[in-house]
């Protein structure tokens, strides 16, 4: 999901390469060429040549990702405004000061091996 919703914020009608998907989500670019066959056989994203450079695969979202992608942002918004109505808005605002806090503070201290890690947990950690 996390991937759908980088290339439709990237809002580009040309799509984004991988290097740039890569760069975007902080994972290396096996990893998200892995992630990207599974949305492809799922008919969510597809390859497309660059039309200035035909050496440039492009990602771009399909019309059931655009759907599922947007599905999901409803959700996401639907939840975070009872979440809001439920807490209040000085706890709502105390609770975006940690995030951002938490933010921050993952910014500068990274996990270790964060580019070893995989998407589906499969992946052993030494």
């Amino acid at each position: 999901m996390t991937l759908l919703i980088c290339i439709a914020r990237a809002n580009s009608a040309e799509g984004l390469k991988v290097s740039e998907i890569s760069r975007f989500l902080g994972l290396t670019p096996p990893t998200v060429t892995q992630l990207i066959n599974s949305l492809e056989a799922k008919q969510m994203v597809e390859r497309q040549a660059d039309p200035s450079d035909r050496r440039v695969v492009r990602i771009k979202l399909t019309e059931q990702g655009k759907i599922i992608t947007r599905k999901a942002r409803d959700h996401m918004e639907t939840t975070l405004k009872r979440m809001v109505d439920y807490l209040g808005e000085e706890e709502s605002d105390h609770l975006a000061e940690l995030l951002l806090k938490v933010h921050a503070y993952m910014e500068d201290n990274p996990p270790p091996n964060l580019d070893r890690l995989q998407m589906n947990g499969d992946e052993k950690l030494d």
